[in-house]
């Protein structure tokens, strides 16, 4: 097991990773921008040493790769946890760890490559049996050629990036005409966020949901799957409410499609734990539209119902200790919600509100889990993303949770900075959600509604 790992992140990430190590008996380091060091986070005080890696600006610091591989040696790490976000999907970074004789936790560099680019993604899939939406085999070289595929396929249809995330490089074309007016703008955007303009066509499943499937491999050919969440609550393809299991899928779906995403990931030699992505539509079939080759966001929802701790197990499968469990032994308990706590207004379009939490006291209940790395009077920065926290609440059906979590965040205080707290109980509330009958096009509506 190693003796120290470099943690390459910020935030409620760098602090779950923290704890995962002190649980594990590892030496946590943590790297820091200069603002963040100056913020003094809970986390990096619990940290064994601490590495400022320059300015507040995340080019200037965080995505850094040499500097921060140079940390990480210097610190006298045999090891590196990317979290997510910043340099967790980037190839090039995982390979050069590899080579300075770091550790990279996460798969390899060349699996990062065939999921990283959506159309060879898309491929890879096929090849490995997972159905995929239907769409171009390749880049689009033209509007000419959109426009032609579009009609082969049907409208309505959606341009997306090859290099994309996150929603960027995202156009959905009802028509001809607004694929000739979508394809340059949705290339520009792409070039100007990943440096590639590549474009290609999917079918646009109107009513999808969007569902996901954990998946863990060791790197030698075997994997097994915790089975999926739902995540079709968002607003611009940016998640804000996740929960475990899909209130939309039955046990038979389930073992169905987890198992085509495990034995997907053994085929590639996945290492650790990733994540395969899908939309779920009306015919109720999969998707697959994505892989994440990294730790999800939303990951607490399925440790609470399988008690395994994914991040331990990313850092026992990079040290060479196998699978934490076979696929029979593992069992799902009960149901999980997690909501995403960001500081942004939600009247005001979702924007972004950095500033101090005059005051930040968030539950302690049974049932409840609270990740963060902020305490009352701390200093939310504008450099990075919005969220301050992440509340999970575990029950033994969907109405128990949900009803815990509603108790959850009327406990909740939050001073200083709008958050999207109440939106969450709106959303609780409402008897759509309470049924199970949303989308990922449901949010935009029930936001026009209330």
């Amino acid at each position: 097991m190693f003796h120290r790992v470099f943690i390459a992140n910020r935030g409620e990430v760098a602090a779950r990773l923290v704890r995962a190590c002190r649980d594990m008996g590892i030496e946590p380091v943590c790297a820091a921008s200069e603002p963040d060091l100056a913020a003094g986070f809970p986390y990096l005080e619990q940290a064994a040493e601490v590495v400022c890696l320059g300015p507040g600006a995340a080019a200037d610091s965080y995505l850094k790769m040499e500097e921060v591989v140079q940390a990480a040696r210097q610190s006298h790490c045999t090891a590196l946890h990317p979290g997510w976000g910043f340099l967790a999907e980037n190839s090039l970074f995982a390979a050069l760890c590899e080579q300075h004789g770091v550790k990279f936790i996460g798969p390899s560099p060349a699996v990062m490559d065939q999921m990283g680019l959506k159309v060879a993604a898309r491929a890879a899939a096929s090849a490995a049996g997972l159905p995929v939406v239907p769409g171009s085999d390749g880049m689009l070289t033209s509007v000419e050629e959109a426009v032609a595929m579009a009609e082969s396929i049907g409208f309505p249809v959606v341009l997306k990036a090859d290099a994309g995330g996150g929603g960027r490089g995202i156009r959905r074309c009802d028509n001809s005409n607004e694929i000739k007016e979508a394809f340059v703008s949705a290339a520009r955007e792409s070039l100007a966020a990943f440096g590639n303009g590549d474009l290609y066509m999917e079918k646009y499943l109107v009513g999808g949901r969007h569902i996901e499937f954990q998946v863990i491999g060791d790197g030698l050919g075997n994997a097994i799957h915790l089975g999926e969440r739902e995540c079709s609550i968002q607003r611009r393809h940016q998640k804000l409410l996740e929960e475990a299991p899909s209130p939309a899928l039955n046990a038979e779906q389930r073992d169905y499609y987890g198992g085509l995403s495990a034995a997907a990931a053994a085929q590639w030699n996945y290492a650790g734990v990733g994540t395969m992505e899908y939309l779920l539509a009306d015919d109720g079939k999969l998707y697959f539209l994505e892989m994440n080759t990294r730790l999800q966001v939303e990951h607490p929802v399925t440790e609470c119902i399988t008690g395994i701790d994914l991040v331990q197990a990313q850092i026992r499968i990079a040290a060479g200790e196998g699978l934490p469990c076979k696929q029979e032994d593992v069992q799902w308990n009960g149901h999980a919600i997690e909501v995403r706590l960001n500081a942004e207004d939600p009247e005001q379009d979702f924007r972004p509100a950095p500033g101090r939490l005059d005051c930040f006291d968030l539950p302690d209940l049974e049932g409840v889990r609270v990740d963060s790395h902020l305490t009352t009077g701390s200093k939310i920065p504008p450099h990075y993303d919005s969220l301050i926290a992440k509340v999970i609440a575990h029950g033994s059906n969907r109405s128990t949770a949900t009803s815990t979590m509603l108790s959850a965040l009327e406990q909740t205080k939050i001073e200083g900075v709008p958050t999207t707290a109440g939106l969450h109980t709106r959303i609780l509330s409402c008897e759509d959600f309470q049924k199970g009958a949303f989308d990922t096009l449901w949010l935009t509506d029930f936001l026009e509604r209330s």
